[in-house]
């Protein structure tokens, strides 16, 4: 499972309310006035070269009427503490604090699985003096109390309730809760469908919770049932146009290659890829040169 572009997908989507949870110690009393300006990865690394280091989503927090200075947040999302390297982190706040000519730097780091394993401080130094001390914010999300976040108007929070601790009878609870808020919090039909999916994989229900959570909650089942027929159909009349989009194309290619080995002769295996790999527009301005043409190639040109 890709923990990292789930996370990413969820801080692009919502990254206001992600720092909110991810990061309630430096951005909790961040006003409605800041703007969240994600910072894109092929900025970085065509900016900072081979020293670019790939982490989830650097998030550039700022007011635009200039009431306060601007805040870089770097977040990083690790599954195992293990597997956390506090050296990486910190060579790529370092990295960001110089491209962006900036000392506000908030490191994040978001762990799922446990982060009792990272090392929560680096710190460099010799006999006299301690010439650098790096540590960052932690959101160990599976050691935070659902029951803290169950009627939580911040929508992140409510998606991340399965990954929460709480009670091994209250899995079921925790994961209506999760769809509720989903459902009362997103009105946007497609994000309702993606982040279905997202509390779904995380509370990873097993047959018979699944059969439980149907009895006992006829009305979220009910929801989830309308999105997954509608979100099937959807899917099936995307497939079928794209077929028919395909065999189209496929046809034309067909007749392009008729007319030209009738033309030229015998196509060079090259120049029948060319044309079975092209697209519908590109074999209609090829359809039309083949009238004044002498050769394949100033058809293909």
């Amino acid at each position: 499972m890709n923990h990292d572009q789930n996370f990413k997908n969820l801080i692009l989507d919502y990254p206001l309310q992600a720092l909110r949870f991810f990061a309630a110690e430096e951005a909790a009393a961040v006003d409605e006035g800041a703007r969240v300006v994600p910072i894109r990865q092929e900025q970085l690394q065509e900016r900072l070269g081979e020293r670019f280091r790939e982490l989830d989503v650097p998030l550039l927090l700022e007011w635009p009427d200039g009431r306060r200075e601007a805040v870089l947040f770097a977040l990083e999302e690790e599954s195992a503490g293990r597997r956390f390297s506090i050296h990486r982190l910190a060579h790529y706040c370092l990295d960001l604090a110089a491209l962006f000519d900036t000392a506000r730097v908030v490191p994040v780091v978001i762990f799922l699985g446990g982060g009792g394993a990272a090392p929560a401080v680096l710190t460099l130094g010799g006999d006299r003096h301690r010439y650098l001390h790096f540590r960052y914010l932690a959101c160990d999300i599976s050691r935070l109390e659902a029951a803290r976040y169950l009627d939580s108007d911040n929508l992140v929070a409510r998606l991340n309730l399965p990954n929460m601790a709480y009670p091994p009878g209250e899995k079921l609870p925790v994961f209506a809760q999760a769809l509720r808020g989903l459902l009362g919090l997103e009105p946007d039909p497609e994000r309702q469908a993606k982040y279905l999916d997202f509390i779904d994989i995380y509370a990873a229900l097993d047959d018979n919770e699944r059969k439980e959570f149907e009895r006992r909650y006829a009305d979220e089942v009910e929801v989830m049932n309308a999105f997954a027929e509608r979100f099937t159909r959807q899917g099936m009349e995307q497939g079928m146009a794209q077929g028919m989009r395909q065999g189209m194309q496929r046809g034309e290619a067909a007749v392009l290659i008729r007319q030209m080995e009738r033309r030229f002769g015998a196509l060079a295996p090259a120049h029948r890829e060319r044309i079975e790999a092209a697209d519908a527009e590109t074999l209609l301005v090829w359809s039309e040169r083949i009238l004044t043409a002498t050769r394949p190639e100033d058809v293909l040109k």
